[in-house]
């Protein structure tokens, strides 16, 4: 007898029915349990960045009247088309030549953040790993606290230890000197090491104080997850701790390090509150990123056509330098 004879078509339509109300109850909970995230990604993501899109090719501010009043369009906030881009490249206005100096200056705090950044965080990982396990968590802890804090407490502590007369750090300094040491680290312009302005400088110690205990639990979990067996095998052979991490460790993390670049890249350029609270752009500007500009031109000179089309040129930035990390550090590897 064949086992088809003994199911019940009337059983076997019922059990069909209940495992399609299970699935639609499924979905129906999945879809009600992910709504409230989709809403605010709609909201306060998806929508914003239409709109900065859309003002790009406006000459907009808020105060003036458009032809629509809930978009404020047309009439006095005029459709401008490329205009704003145009005048990156060919006008020398006062907001195209701070655009410029911005620009020069984000590209100068992101170069020198990410490789002391990688460098720093990848050293203090090694040797964190080399101490004993009962000591590793207390000190990875220690340097991740200040990933947790406030950029704004940061950068306010941060003026605390600079202030020219009553800072930790020239305090420090007029105790070695044996005389009174005053130095404006963060509101003289004329201060400068190697080219770069000292102000310029103080903020990317700042920066990375705060920032580099991220890449370092990164770093981390990467090291212990590497293969025991390359470096025993090493080890047997002769190799000395410096061969082992050039030709074994360093090949094995670059994985890790092409995304703790395009992390610490993407970060670095979006660096806004510290150097808001600490310099405000100053001295002169020396410390004036491209997303301080962004905001001034937006929401302090109601320029937020010019600062939407600036905000789309730094995207596209972040964008490209990201896809040149990925392919310059890409490798393939199989264990």
């Amino acid at each position: 007898m064949s086992l088809s004879a003994h199911i019940n078509p009337q059983d076997f339509k019922e059990t069909l029915v209940k495992r399609r109300l299970r699935n639609a109850g499924q979905k129906r909970f999945l879809l009600q349990a992910l709504a409230p995230l989709f809403i605010y990604f709609a909201v306060f993501s998806l929508l914003p960045i239409i709109w900065a899109l859309t003002l790009m090719f406006f000459e907009y501010s808020p105060r003036r009247d458009g032809y629509d009043a809930l978009l404020g369009l047309g009439k006095d906030n005029p459709f401008v088309g490329l205009s704003h881009f145009k005048a990156m490249f060919q006008s020398s206005s006062k907001e195209v030549s701070s655009f410029h100096l911005s620009l020069k200056n984000s590209l100068l705090f992101s170069s020198l953040v990410l490789p002391l950044n990688i460098a720093l965080s990848l050293c203090l990982a090694l040797l964190i790993e080399s101490i004993p396990k009962r000591l590793r968590v207390l000190f990875r802890t220690l340097f991740f606290l200040p990933v947790l804090s406030s950029s704004v407490a940061v950068a306010i502590m941060w003026g605390f230890l600079l202030h020219p007369q009553h800072g930790l750090v020239n305090s420090l300094l007029s105790t070695f000197n044996g005389e009174l040491t005053i130095i404006s680290w963060l509101s003289d312009p004329r201060l400068s090491f190697l080219g770069v302005p000292v102000a310029m400088l103080t903020v990317v110690v700042a920066y990375l104080w705060q920032d580099l205990g991220y890449n370092l639990i990164i770093f981390t979990a990467a090291l212990q997850a590497l293969p025991k067996q390359f470096m025993e095998a090493a080890q047997i052979d002769g190799a000395t701790p410096w061969q082992c991490f050039r030709f074994i460790k360093l090949p094995l993390l670059y994985p890790t390090i092409a995304l703790t670049s395009i992390f610490t890249l993407i970060s670095a350029f979006q660096v806004f509150d510290l150097i808001e609270v600490l310099t405000n752009g100053g001295p002169f500007d020396q410390t004036k990123v491209l997303v301080l500009d962004i905001y001034q031109n937006a929401f302090r000179f109601e320029r937020m056509g010019f600062a939407s089309a600036e905000s789309f040129v730094l995207f596209m930035i972040v964008f490209l330098l990201s896809v040149m990390q990925l392919r310059l550090l890409r490798q393939r590897w199989n264990y």
